[in-house]
């Protein structure tokens, strides 16, 4: 069962990713901030947690009730993930003088960037082992992301 909620989580994540992209392509050339996309997207997580919370309820014999760090750590959680779509949907619509970025550049990155960091704030602040192996991984990605980047014919910055 868990390899396939993880493949069903991966599936997810990579629509939410490519479907960002989308969004932003559709901007118009007049518009100013892509703020307003960024909050239909939460609209849209909010109403499939909901239907989710609406079918575990009729379900009947879950426990909801969850400790104070873990709703804190869900808002900080929250935060960064609407920080990044504010940032994808900017980087993508190319509005705010921004050029746009190509999806094959963008995503790649930033998915691949936080295996990066996950790895490094696992090591430091979890204080999980690391292998050689894994740090082979990583070093193997921020060097995947420099060729993703000396490949790209536009201008980046």
């Amino acid at each position: 069962m868990a390899i396939v909620l993880l493949t069903l989580v991966t599936l997810a994540y990579a629509g939410y990713n490519l479907f960002v992209k989308v969004a932003g392509d559709h901007a118009p050339a007049e518009a100013t901030t892509t703020v307003l996309a960024t909050m239909v997207l939460q609209i849209g997580a909010i109403a499939t947690s909901t239907a989710f919370l609406i079918f575990l309820s009729v379900q009947g014999g879950h426990v909801f009730k969850l400790s104070t760090p873990t709703y804190v750590y869900a808002l900080i959680a929250g935060v960064c993930i609407g920080t990044a779509e504010i940032g994808y949907l900017y980087i993508f619509g190319g509005v705010g003088g921004i050029k746009p970025l190509p999806g094959s550049l963008v995503i790649p990155t930033v998915v691949t960037g936080t295996i990066v960091i996950t790895l490094i704030v696992s090591w430091l602040v979890f204080k999980e082992h690391l292998s050689m192996m894994q740090l082979f991984g990583a070093a193997m990605i921020v060097g995947g992301i420099a060729v993703l980047f000396a490949g790209h014919k536009g201008h980046v910055a």
